[in-house]
């Protein structure tokens, strides 16, 4: 490994550990009702059992909680295990990046959007919602990171951007007709704008059939089971949207063949 790859992986696994304590702070504060007084970057973070303002030696990813054994530095009470796991994973998920795309545009994009989806996952999972902010901002990074690939490439954004944003709202008014209740939600509705933006048309309608099956594989068995508790419909969408931007040419050349019969 060469002393320049070597730097580019380091400094995609710290960027990454930063970028997910940052992403804490957003799945922390985003849902909360009273985020009005609050932004993602004032007050600054304190321990939510004794308010005592967290140092910055104490809030290095995961190294601050490896070496305070998961405990507040005053009063000492745990601290959440999701900390260092999100930060980890997405230290982990950008370091991923790097090694498959390199220093390009498409890394930045398969980071950004990964870490976005993300917070979707954990933030819907826990508490039934996907932030607008989560949306729009990723909307808004999609469409410039299509810039890099000139006019044609901001255009094909823009139509995956309108194609997902439209298909789910067909589902939503579909589903609504059918079973007469609200049947998509507006964080799902704006969630598939913005991963359109990053996969395109083809790879909007692609994530949305992938979280079908996704969803499918857990709600059946959790309704055989009779199990009330449902895993909010986000979490597939994030999970068929990355499966999508990873492999979703492949996949796409794989029923292009299938239907041509070789």
């Amino acid at each position: 490994m060469g002393a320049e790859r070597a730097v580019f992986l380091v400094g995609a696994a710290v960027l990454g550990l930063c970028f997910g304590s940052f992403l804490n702070v957003c799945i922390l504060r985003l849902a909360k009702e009273d985020k009005k007084d609050r932004s993602l970057f004032h007050p600054p973070s304190s321990c939510p059992h004794c308010h005592r303002r967290i140092a910055w030696r104490d809030n290095i990813p995961v190294i601050s909680w490896l070496l305070l054994h998961g405990k507040c530095r005053w009063c000492g009470h745990p601290i959440s295990t999701q900390y260092p796991v999100v930060e980890a994973v997405v230290g982990v998920l950008w370091l991923a990046a790097m090694l498959a795309y390199g220093p390009t545009l498409h890394f930045v994009a398969a980071a950004v959007l990964g870490t976005i989806l993300l917070g979707i996952a954990v933030t819907d999972a826990r508490h039934y919602l996907i932030p607008d902010e989560y949306n729009w901002v990723g909307l808004g990074l999609g469409l410039a990171l299509s810039l890099g690939e000139g006019v044609d490439g901001f255009l094909q954004a823009v139509l995956g951007a309108a194609g997902g944003f439209g298909v789910l709202f067909a589902v939503g008014l579909l589903g609504r007709w059918i079973l007469k209740e609200e049947a998509m939600g507006g964080g799902d509705i704006k969630m598939m704008a913005m991963v359109g933006s990053f996969v395109g048309w083809k790879g909007a309608l692609l994530t949305v059939f992938a979280a079908a099956v996704f969803g499918s594989l857990v709600y059946v068995p959790l309704l055989l089971l009779k199990k009330k508790r449902l895993v909010p419909f986000g979490v597939f969408l994030a999970m068929g949207a990355a499966l999508t931007f990873v492999a979703g040419d492949t996949i796409l050349d794989w029923y292009r063949r299938f239907l041509g019969g070789g």
